[in-house]
């Protein structure tokens, strides 16, 4: 008998987004910057106590005005780790930097910070920790040594809203910080993002760069008498009612984590066994780190094919997933990044690496038939 499908994610509702979403039609305002825009900005400045929350029209959006505002150009270097999204890299190609790839840890698969330091070179100007899986990179090590070299730090924190390091919002540490709201992540809006200014000296640049380069945003406020051309910049706000249906998700934050957490823990329960009999490791969350369950993974032990495993999921109709091929091997990286030391735990993690589905609404039930099925197919070989 074939069960019913379990897809990887499925977009969460809260039930208000539609009544939101009319809501701004009545207000008569689409555009961006809103009554619905106001209402996200306050709520992620109080939650992560960031200096300037800016909602964008996607997590890429931030990261690129990010190049623009540590002022990346022709030749500067970013460090960054390669297992990441393509956004990571490509947002300070785009403003003519280098990527520089070190490897990462092997517990929590973040950037390994202990090889950053000599990855910098007289071109360096930027650090970009990315909190892979909602799991914080070591900020303090990284922060430290970004002080030390006079360096600035964007944390790309697509994957770690409502997620915590040492009790500081991720996001809200570095210089600068950005969220993805995207239907894949936890609190969403379709598409979507946020760029946290932490640094109080871009606080104003921010504005107008998000504002294609105007300072309308002041001009709105009452602070200058008519706006005009004044930086570089782009069209990087979303419209009011991609913010109508993302507030609409924030207000229900505690609730979307609270159960996030309760499936990541069954997962994590479920499948220690497996782990105690060697097949496969199942994600390490250090102690000074408060995780959101953005996902769960496993890590297949050596002699165990993923894509037979891949295989039997699809057969039984249900999500498991892969992720990112590491940017050093692509074409684009090959051609506009370079690596600094080796990133053998990038290569063999991003082959062995296995998601599983986790969205809210997954029955305890499903859970049990994504690791029965898993078991299956790991003992088998």
């Amino acid at each position: 008998m074939k069960l019913e499908r379990i897809p990887f994610n499925k977009p969460y509702l809260s039930g208000k987004e539609l009544n939101y979403i009319t809501q701004a039609h009545s207000n008569g305002i689409l555009a961006g910057d809103g009554p619905f825009t106001r209402l996200c900005h306050n709520w992620l400045e109080d939650y992560t106590g960031s200096k300037q929350a800016l909602l964008t029209h996607s997590c890429t959006a931030a990261l690129e005005m990010s190049a623009i505002l540590v002022g990346i150009r022709p030749g500067d270097e970013v460090i960054m780790p390669s297992y990441t999204f393509v956004s990571t890299a490509n947002a300070f190609v785009l403003r003519g930097g280098v990527p520089v790839f070190v490897d990462i840890r092997k517990d929590t698969l973040n950037i390994d910070e202990q090889l950053i330091e000599d990855a910098i070179t007289p071109h360096t100007k930027a650090i970009v920790p990315v909190h892979y899986a909602g799991v914080a990179c070591e900020m303090d090590t990284i922060m430290n040594i970004a002080s030390r070299h006079d360096l600035m730090v964007v944390e790309d924190a697509a994957q770690g809203v409502f997620a915590r390091y040492k009790g500081r919002p991720l996001g809200s540490i570095g210089d600068l910080g950005t969220f993805s709201f995207h239907e894949t992540k936890n609190v969403i809006s379709g598409e979507g993002g946020s760029l946290l200014v932490n640094n109080s000296k871009l606080s104003m640049r921010a504005e107008i760069i998000r504002s294609k380069g105007t300072d309308r945003s002041q001009f709105m406020r009452g602070e200058v008498d008519k706006y005009s051309w004044q930086d570089i910049g782009s069209s990087f706000l979303p419209g009011e009612l991609i913010a109508a249906f993302l507030w609409s998700q924030l207000e229900e934050a505690k609730k979307i984590t609270r159960e996030r957490l309760q499936l990541w823990q069954y997962y994590h329960a479920l499948l220690e066994p497996l782990e105690s009999e060697g097949l496969i490791r199942r994600p390490i969350i250090p102690n000074n780190c408060q995780h959101n369950a953005h996902m769960y993974y496993v890590l297949l032990s050596s002699g165990i094919i993923r894509q037979k495993v891949l295989d039997k999921f699809k057969q039984h109709d249900i999500g498991v997933v892969f992720h990112y091929v590491p940017l050093h091997s692509s074409a684009a990286g090959k051609r506009y990044s370079r690596s600094h030391g080796s990133l053998d735990i990038t290569d063999l993690y991003s082959e062995c690496i296995v998601r599983l589905p986790l969205w809210l609404g997954l029955l305890e039930t499903q859970q049990e038939q994504v690791v029965n099925i898993l078991k299956s197919s790991v003992e088998l070989q």
